[in-house]
């Protein structure tokens, strides 16, 4: 049946031409939202679920565990403790409460981690999800140096004489001073 000259054909669902332009409209909303993988998604989404209810809190040993800055949730206590870990700035206990926004330093393997809390999660996740609760501050790696084959050693030669590891010492750098004799003689 043929449509009236007075009903507008736009309201047809299943016209395929208003159907193209009712997505191409609302698709820059859904892709500006969603703009990650539909399963990081839903990992987020029930991330979120596990959180902390609006008001509460989660502390700073389980949430730098939580996000995967740090392996162990006991690991990340001791970094606390031992003043490696510092919010807005001052040395924190493991018990102490994070809020979004937060800057979270974190000296861990000779490396310092600077982060600003967007999501506050209690529950580790995997890492595309935790890397959707913070911004990532810090400085980039310092370069792995490629490690000169010079300690290893053909087999067979038996055990290096002091002076082969007093020449391995300067090599690698372990004595500092630039002639390789302890004193500087």
């Amino acid at each position: 049946m043929a449509p009236h000259a007075d009903q507008d054909d736009t309201a047809d669902p299943k016209n395929p031409v208003h159907k193209a332009d009712a997505e191409q409209a609302v698709e820059p909303k859904v892709a500006a939202e969603q703009a990650v993988d539909p399963k990081v998604a839903a990992a987020i989404a029930a991330a979120e679920a596990a959180g902390p209810a609006s008001g509460e809190s989660v502390r700073v040993d389980s949430w730098i565990w939580a996000v995967r800055l740090i392996k162990t949730r006991s690991l990340g206590a001791s970094a606390c403790k031992g003043g490696h870990v510092r919010v807005n700035g001052q040395n924190v206990k493991p018990s102490h409460s994070l809020r979004v926004g937060d800057e979270v330093r974190l000296r861990h393997e000779g490396r310092e981690r600077i982060v600003i809390v967007k999501r506050l999660i209690r529950k580790r996740v995997g890492a595309p999800v935790a890397v959707q609760c913070y911004v990532d501050n810090s400085p980039p790696p310092p370069p792995r140096e490629a490690v000169a084959p010079i300690g290893i050693r053909d087999r067979g030669t038996g055990r290096p004489t002091k002076r082969d590891r007093r020449e391995l010492e300067r090599l690698r750098g372990i004595m500092g001073g630039g002639t390789g004799r302890p004193g500087g003689h």
